[in-house]
Formats: C-alpha cells, structure tokens, sequence
C-alpha cells in the first residue's frame, strides 16, 4: 500500500516485535514516570470489589413501560456516577462478538511483512500503527493496534482493510452493522435521560449521517508491567465508545476519584462510555471519564473499541434546551474534525484536551 502521507517524527517499532525478543526489561521510550505507572505513590491501583454497573438492556428494547424506566434509572446512575457501564442483552449475537475478536487476534499473528503493508500514518491513522501522537520523543504506549473507519460511506475504503484473515471483511462488516445500531439505541437512552427528545443526540451527530470507526487494541505480554501502560489515561474524543473486551484478560482500569478501578467485564457485555463530545452536548451533565489500560507479563490482550461519533463537519456545542442563566453554555462550538486535529498533535492527555476547550467565565 503506498503511502504519500507525512510521516511519523521517528521510526515506527512494532511493540509485538519487542515483546517477542525483551527478556526481563523494555526500552526507555516505554518506561513512564513515576506518578503514571500502574502502581504508584500518589496514584493508587484499586484492589476492591467495585466494579462499573453491568445493566440488562433488554428491557430498554421491551413493551413493558415500567421495566423500560428502571432500564433508563439505570443509565443514568451510571452516566452520572461512573461515565461508563456495561450493557448485556443488547441486541449484538454472542456468536458475531467471539468472531470479530478472535479474527482480530488472528490477523496480530500474521507474519509481520503481511501486517506491514497496511502500515499507517499520522494523517488519518488508518491501518496498523504502533503510536498515538505525533510529538517527536514522545514516551510511547505498550500496544500496537489497527484504525479503520466504517462510517462515513465515503470514507469507508475496503483496501485498508486487512484482506487476512480469509473472510475477515465481511466479519467486520457484520460486526459494525450491529454495532451501529446499538450506538442508536443508547443514544436514545443518553437523550432521554438528558430530558431532550429521543432523537436529539442522534440528530445532533449528523441524523443517519454519523461517523463511525473501529479501534483495535493489541496489547503484548510485557516483562515489565508495572513500569508502563498498554493506552496512557485519557478520555475519548469522540462521542460514545463501545468497548468488546478481551474475554480472558482484564485491562482495562477507569478513574473513580484518586483511585483506578480495574474493570471485571461480564460475559458478552459491551462496555459504554460517554465521550467529549456528548460532555459538550450535555453542558457537562455528563462527563467523559479518563481511562487507561495496564498490560499483562503473562498474556496478551485483544480488544475492539467501536467509536460512534458526530459528523465530522457539524459544529458541536451545549444543548440550547441545556442552557440556563444559572446553567451557562461551557463550550464554545467546534465540529469534531477541529477537535481532532486539536487532541492529535498531542496524543493522549487524561483530561486536559475537553477541559482547556471550557470558555473563560
């Protein structure tokens, strides 16, 4: 595949690569300081027993009144307390879920001169990449992983697509189809909550004509985890993440106060999060939530991240129906393209990309 794109500021080093030769240390470049690494002084890893709301869907998708209201209580304690939970009974085959996964693990152990050709740049990301950001001595993350978008239509390109695994296209077409329409369904659910119209979030992304792109995470086993991060803290730019985790490896961890909840994923659930862009819409009713992802010295980690996101050219900004004098607008407008190029110079920043953009009061 030819790349006419601008580079990467160095050489891009595969991370698979590294685990496969690195013994009992890691290179520099992968090594955070102190106040960012999984165990710390100031910042303390979780062992409780809390975990992030698992909520039934189903219900939301029923005929009985009541049992929908109790489902729509339950999104909204978690918006609220959590900006993040999971939904089981959502409409998505379990079947469809363990394919798109696995088919994903099996295009990371394709022989590398394979994987390479569908090498990305800092452009658009697209393809097989092994960094976020663009700043040139950066402390780099523990994981490859692979970009492609699905919507727009226009930007949807089969080509960057990996045609390994035999069938893998039409897995992740499939895939994103369902995952498309479950991004609708709680986008009502969001909209609902907020005491908007049902459709008003789905009408703010853009009606039918959203963005949507898939993320797919690769972690390698790491000899050294408690020095580094398998994704920096962050909060995601987009407007709502859909999360398949691996089904055999935790990693995921979500900032809850000064501590960092590892989550314990249910058995075919999908894990929601509310994203900057539904924080503008809300008026920061609800937030975004800083995130990360620790690694493993014992397995590798596979996991799916489905972006549902606002049309890329429409100005994003509070809901007027959110507005107040004693409520004042927060954000000033700016469509998601602008955003992006705003957040991407810098790679990921737990919160301080959404927080700088509030306007001076």
């Amino acid at each position: 595949m030819s790349n006419t794109s601008p580079d990467w500021p160095e050489p891009i080093v595969r991370v698979q690569s590294l685990s496969e030769r690195c013994i009992d240390s890691i290179p520099d470049r992968y090594i955070k300081p102190p106040t960012h690494r999984p165990v710390s002084a100031s910042t303390s890893t979780s062992t409780s027993d809390a975990n992030i709301p698992v909520i039934d869907f189903g219900d939301f998708l029923g005929t009985d009144p009541d049992a929908r209201k109790l489902v729509l209580q339950k999104v909204a304690e978690a918006c609220n307390d959590w900006g993040f939970f999971q939904v089981v009974n959502h409409g998505v085959r379990p079947e469809l879920m363990d394919k798109a996964r696995e088919t994903w693990r099996e295009f990371f152990h394709l022989p590398m001169e394979l994987k390479q050709k569908y090498a990305n740049s800092p452009k658009t990301y697209e393809g097989y990449g092994s960094r976020l950001g663009v700043e040139k001595g950066a402390i780099l993350d523990w994981s490859d992983y692979y970009f492609l978008h699905y919507l727009p239509l226009s930007l949807k390109d089969y080509n960057k697509w990996p045609s390994l695994p035999l069938s893998c296209r039409e897995v992740f077409d499939e895939y994103g189809r369902e995952v498309v329409k479950l991004g609708g369904r709680l986008l009502k659910a969001l909209s609902i909550n907020l005491g908007l119209e049902e459709d008003f979030l789905q009408n703010a992304f853009g009606g039918e004509d959203i963005g949507a792109c898939l993320r797919v995470n690769f972690y390698p086993k790491c000899p050294r985890p408690e020095l580094t991060l398998g994704l920096s803290s962050h909060s995601d730019p987009g407007g709502m993440t859909m999360l398949l985790p691996d089904d055999q490896v935790a990693g995921l961890q979500v900032r809850r106060g000064e501590e960092w909840i590892t989550v314990k994923p249910a058995r075919h659930a999908f894990i929601v999060n509310i994203g900057d862009q539904i924080q503008v819409i809300s008026n920061a009713k609800y937030k975004s939530v800083e995130h990360r992802v620790i690694v493993n010295s014992d397995k590798e980690r596979v996991s799916l991240a489905f972006f549902y996101n606002p049309k890329s050219d429409i100005p994003i900004q509070p809901a007027k129906e959110l507005v107040t004098p004693d409520t004042p607008s927060l954000y000033p407008p700016m469509t998601f393209d602008e955003y992006r190029l705003f957040i991407r110079t810098r790679g990921p920043r737990g919160k301080s990309q959404v927080d700088s953009l509030k306007s001076p009061r």
